[in-house]
């Protein structure tokens, strides 16, 4: 492993120990990934991105900007009537530092996003914290609030575009049983994700995974 992928690596554990509440990986004993992407929807990286994942047959989760779903609520839709998951990542992108207004940001988003969709707000309950930032506070507000928070295991920081030889790589030489990863589509993305996440796919599948949602993994979890 490199020096990035080791820091990330014992950064996860770290984290995911002091933090059971949250899902971070699935179940280790199954060949099974989920392939989740943040920032979104985005009118120029979101379309590319969804071809790819229709044409592998893969079904992923996406964590949605509120903004970014009131300004493309078009391309929100598509996401949702390929089958893929969709949960909340905040309407801003700020992090979860207090619970002063963040319930109100979170209906914001789930608002716009069942709008778009044609959705039952209430069934929108998958959260992820901007940056991954979170406080023990803000933590178990989420979970009194009916929500599920969700963070990762494998990450390739590609909000950097670090290129995709590089994204792919570290994606790649993290990726165990159960591993959730993380990519992004937004602003803040890579413009290369919809061709990172191909070549990601393509080697994973050849290695015998499969690739399930994040409502998949917490299904797992209940079992």
């Amino acid at each position: 492993m490199d020096l990035y992928t080791t820091f990330y690596s014992t950064l996860h554990r770290t984290l995911s120990s002091n933090f059971p509440t949250c899902l971070w990986t699935g179940d280790p004993s199954r060949r099974e990934v989920a392939l989740t992407f943040d920032d979104g929807p985005h009118r120029c990286f979101t379309p590319g991105l969804l071809k790819v994942l229709e044409r592998r047959q893969v079904q992923a989760s996406f964590f949605v900007l509120g903004c970014q779903v009131d300004n493309t609520p078009e391309i929100a839709r598509d996401i949702y009537q390929a089958g893929h998951w969709i949960g909340l990542h905040g309407y801003w992108h700020f992090p979860f530092l207090s619970t002063h207004g963040l319930k109100e940001d979170l209906e914001r988003t789930r608002q716009s996003l069942a709008h778009a969709c044609n959705l039952d707000p209430t069934t929108i309950c998958d959260v992820r914290p901007p940056f991954g930032i979170f406080t023990s506070e803000t933590l178990n507000a989420l979970t009194t609030w009916g929500y599920r928070p969700v963070m990762w295991q494998v990450l390739a920081d590609d909000s950097m575009h670090p290129g995709t030889p590089v994204i792919v790589q570290r994606i790649l030489q993290q990726t165990t049983n159960g591993a959730l990863i993380v990519l992004h589509d937004g602003n803040d993305g890579c413009g290369d994700v919809a061709e990172a996440t191909d070549l990601i796919i393509q080697k994973l599948s050849s290695e015998g995974y499969q690739f399930v949602t994040v409502d998949a993994l917490w299904q797992r979890r209940k079992i």
